[in-house]
Protein backbone atom coordinates (compact mmCIF):
# COMPACT_ATOMS: atom_id res chain seq x y z
CA UNK A 1 0.00 0.00 0.00
CA UNK A 2 2.93 2.32 0.68
CA UNK A 3 4.07 2.25 -2.94
CA UNK A 4 0.59 3.02 -4.27
CA UNK A 5 0.20 5.90 -1.81
CA UNK A 6 3.53 7.39 -2.91
CA UNK A 7 2.61 7.06 -6.58
CA UNK A 8 -0.73 8.81 -5.97
CA UNK A 9 1.26 11.80 -4.76
CA UNK A 10 4.08 11.59 -7.29
CA UNK A 11 3.47 9.19 -10.21
CA UNK A 12 7.10 9.46 -11.33
CA UNK A 13 8.67 8.90 -7.91
CA UNK A 14 11.53 6.44 -7.74
CA UNK A 15 11.96 4.74 -4.40
CA UNK A 16 12.50 1.53 -2.53
CA UNK A 17 10.66 0.36 0.58
CA UNK A 18 12.43 -2.21 2.72
CA UNK A 19 10.33 -4.81 4.51
CA UNK A 20 7.09 -2.94 3.95
CA UNK A 21 8.12 -0.44 6.62
CA UNK A 22 7.18 3.16 5.83
CA UNK A 23 10.19 4.36 7.81
CA UNK A 24 12.62 2.58 5.47
CA UNK A 25 11.78 4.43 2.25
CA UNK A 26 14.86 5.12 0.18
CA UNK A 27 14.32 7.90 -2.37
CA UNK A 28 16.16 7.20 -5.61
CA UNK A 29 17.48 9.21 -8.56
CA UNK A 30 16.80 12.61 -7.08
CA UNK A 31 13.15 11.99 -6.17
CA UNK A 32 12.08 14.57 -3.64
CA UNK A 33 11.20 12.81 -0.38
CA UNK A 34 7.54 12.86 0.64
CA UNK A 35 6.74 13.24 4.34
CA UNK A 36 5.45 10.05 5.99
CA UNK A 37 2.29 11.85 7.14
CA UNK A 38 1.47 12.78 3.54
CA UNK A 39 1.95 9.17 2.43
CA UNK A 40 -0.22 7.84 5.26
CA UNK A 41 -2.91 10.38 4.38
CA UNK A 42 -3.26 8.60 1.02
CA UNK A 43 -3.95 5.17 2.57
CA UNK A 44 -7.77 5.58 2.57
CA UNK A 45 -7.72 6.55 -1.12
CA UNK A 46 -5.55 3.52 -1.93
CA UNK A 47 -7.93 1.26 0.02
CA UNK A 48 -10.87 2.67 -1.97
CA UNK A 49 -8.98 2.18 -5.24
CA UNK A 50 -8.36 -1.47 -4.30
CA UNK A 51 -11.99 -2.06 -3.27
CA UNK A 52 -13.26 -0.48 -6.50
CA UNK A 53 -10.83 -2.56 -8.56
CA UNK A 54 -12.11 -5.74 -6.91
CA UNK A 55 -15.72 -4.68 -7.48
CA UNK A 56 -15.06 -3.88 -11.15
CA UNK A 57 -13.27 -7.21 -11.65
CA UNK A 58 -16.25 -9.14 -10.26
CA UNK A 59 -18.68 -7.03 -12.28
CA UNK A 60 -16.65 -7.44 -15.47
CA UNK A 61 -16.58 -11.22 -15.01
CA UNK A 62 -20.37 -11.28 -14.72
CA UNK A 63 -20.69 -9.12 -17.83
CA UNK A 64 -18.30 -11.41 -19.71
CA UNK A 65 -20.51 -14.38 -18.82
CA UNK A 66 -23.34 -12.76 -20.76
CA UNK A 67 -21.42 -11.11 -23.60
CA UNK A 68 -22.68 -13.67 -26.11
CA UNK A 69 -26.18 -12.23 -25.67
CA UNK A 70 -24.89 -8.98 -27.16
CA UNK A 71 -23.84 -10.57 -30.46
CA UNK A 72 -25.64 -9.28 -33.52
CA UNK A 73 -27.14 -12.68 -34.35
CA UNK A 74 -28.66 -13.18 -30.87
CA UNK A 75 -31.83 -11.55 -29.61
CA UNK A 76 -31.27 -10.28 -26.09
CA UNK A 77 -34.28 -10.39 -23.78
CA UNK A 78 -35.40 -7.26 -21.98
CA UNK A 79 -34.50 -8.97 -18.69
CA UNK A 80 -30.95 -9.64 -19.86
CA UNK A 81 -30.62 -6.07 -21.14
CA UNK A 82 -31.74 -4.79 -17.73
CA UNK A 83 -29.39 -7.17 -15.90
CA UNK A 84 -26.39 -6.07 -17.95
CA UNK A 85 -27.25 -2.40 -17.44
CA UNK A 86 -27.59 -2.95 -13.69
CA UNK A 87 -24.13 -4.54 -13.68
CA UNK A 88 -22.67 -1.58 -15.55
CA UNK A 89 -24.33 0.82 -13.10
CA UNK A 90 -23.08 -0.97 -9.96
CA UNK A 91 -20.21 1.42 -9.34
CA UNK A 92 -22.30 4.58 -9.68
CA UNK A 93 -22.30 6.51 -6.43
CA UNK A 94 -19.88 4.17 -4.64
CA UNK A 95 -17.50 6.44 -2.74
CA UNK A 96 -16.33 4.39 0.25
CA UNK A 97 -14.69 1.04 0.86
CA UNK A 98 -17.71 0.02 2.91
CA UNK A 99 -20.08 0.79 0.03
CA UNK A 100 -17.87 -1.09 -2.44
CA UNK A 101 -17.77 -4.13 -0.17
CA UNK A 102 -21.54 -4.02 0.44
CA UNK A 103 -22.64 -3.94 -3.21
CA UNK A 104 -25.32 -6.52 -3.95
CA UNK A 105 -25.14 -7.91 -7.45
CA UNK A 106 -28.35 -8.23 -9.42
CA UNK A 107 -29.74 -11.70 -10.06
CA UNK A 108 -28.99 -13.08 -13.48
CA UNK A 109 -32.21 -13.87 -15.38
Amino acid sequence: MIDKAILKINPTAEFSVHGGNINTIEWLNGTTPIPVADIEAQFPAVELDNAMKNLRNKRNAKLAETDFYALSDVTMSAEMTTYRQELRDLTNGVTTVEQANAVVFPTKP
